[in-house]
């Protein structure tokens, strides 16, 4: 059985490419060859990593869904034998959930013999709780036997609310028994660590493209190297990928 890693949040800009690119290439780490598709209407940022051979596919169309396009998705996931990693847009996150859940999606990806995961991204400062609310949102949609990951993002400040953390919080106490696991990305620097990953990023480049160019230098290098360790780390403690 392979799984369908499909990257869920109705928050814009809280680093859902981030965790499609760090999945994708901690599965191709492990010597596989995942199939990857981006469905982001507005910022294909998955789609750029030429590395991970990713697919783009057009989903919405004036604000619905392409039934023909999403026939197209589908198909590619029923014929692949490794994993699927699927990077969804914010505009996309609600047309997208009330599709799946009407054609009863998750009941054909369980037919074809894949687990269903959603991942979905929590991040801190004012973003908290709206991503909360779109974690809670994504448990709603996707009722079990779908698995949830949810990944705190810290980079933009703590992932806390009155002094609890996120395992403290009323969202996560009420819907633990959901959750597969929880992915906890490393707390950047801004100034070193956080801007190493974010020229990565704009140049689409993965971490071993990144550490393999002479060009970078050394200690930036060693920096990606560690978020590499982290990151993978990380996903390797979540049996569920």
């Amino acid at each position: 059985m392979s799984n369908v890693h499909i990257v869920l949040q109705g928050k814009g800009g809280v680093g859902k490419s981030l965790a499609a690119s760090m999945l994708a290439q901690f599965l191709s780490s492990r010597g596989e060859t995942p199939l990857c598709i981006d469905t982001d209407p507005t910022n294909a940022t998955f789609a750029g990593f030429k590395a991970l051979n990713v697919r783009k596919l057009a989903l919405l169309e004036d604000g619905d869904i392409n039934p023909r396009n999403f026939d197209a998705m589908m198909e590619l996931i029923a014929g692949s034998k490794e994993a699927v990693v699927v990077d969804s847009g914010a505009s996309t996150y609600n047309p997208l959930s009330a599709y799946m859940f009407d054609n009863g999606v998750p009941e054909v990806i369980a037919d074809l013999g894949h687990k269903l995961v959603l991942h979905t991204i929590v991040v801190g400062g004012q973003a908290l709780v709206d991503t909360l609310a779109g974690f809670a949102s994504v448990a709603e949609a996707f009722p079990a036997p779908a698995a949830i990951v949810v990944w705190l993002n810290p980079y933009h400040g703590p992932i806390e609310h009155e002094g609890k953390s996120f395992e403290q919080l009323k969202a996560y106490k009420d819907l633990k028994d959901r959750v597969a696991a929880i992915v906890t990305l490393p707390d950047l620097k801004r100034e070193t660590f956080g801007a190493d990953v974010q020229e990565m990023l704009a140049e689409r480049k993965t971490l071993d493209e990144a550490m393999a160019n002479a060009a970078l230098p050394l200690m930036q290098r060693h920096r990606l190297g560690r978020v590499r360790d982290a990151v993978f780390g990380e996903l390797a403690k979540a049996a569920i990928i």
